[in-house]
């Protein structure tokens, strides 16, 4: 069950990864788009701006989950370094809980906002609703859920290695 549980959550956290890096892409192609129409064309796109916003507030949303897989997560690096194997699990667990806490409080209030906005509209697109913003919280809040339980059924600590 546990392999199972790693290899959907290796999935899912891959194919966030793969969306957020796709964002990213999204927002720097636009940002030049942007910059060749404002300043050399001298007609700027007004459109291209909220989408570079919305591209990048997805990016980090959906980004999230491999840093908590991770282990790149907040943390106390002293006390876990100075503690036996036991306090280790034992702080490995309630830096899970706060965390599943704090995202749980994200994708109920995300899910909220993102009703609430389905009749607003973005200005300079307002044939796209604000929905679409805000769902990027609870989308990446679920994806964060599965790399938060997966870190802790096979933590990684990458960010104590590379730790100064």
């Amino acid at each position: 069950m546990k392999q199972a549980f790693l290899k959907f959550e290796h999935w899912t956290t891959g194919f966030s990864m793969l969306v957020a890096c796709l964002m990213l892409v999204i927002a720097s192609t636009l940002g030049m788009f942007q910059i060749v129409t404002r300043f050399v064309l001298e007609q700027p796109a007004e459109w291209s701006e909220i989408l570079i916003r919305l591209s990048l507030i997805w990016m980090v949303f959906m980004g999230i989950p491999m840093a908590f897989r991770q282990g790149a997560m907040v943390s106390v690096d002293v006390l876990y370094r100075w503690s036996p194997p036991r306090m280790r699990r034992l702080l490995d667990w309630l830096v899970c809980l706060a965390a599943l806490a704090l995202v749980a409080v994200i994708i109920w209030w995300g899910w909220d906002y993102s009703l609430r906005g389905r009749v607003q509209s973005m200005a300079g697109l307002e044939s796209i609703s604000m929905f679409w913003g805000y769902v990027a919280m609870p989308v990446g809040g679920m994806f964060c859920v599965i790399g938060l339980i997966g870190n802790l059924m096979d933590p990684q600590r990458n960010e104590l290695e590379t730790a100064q």
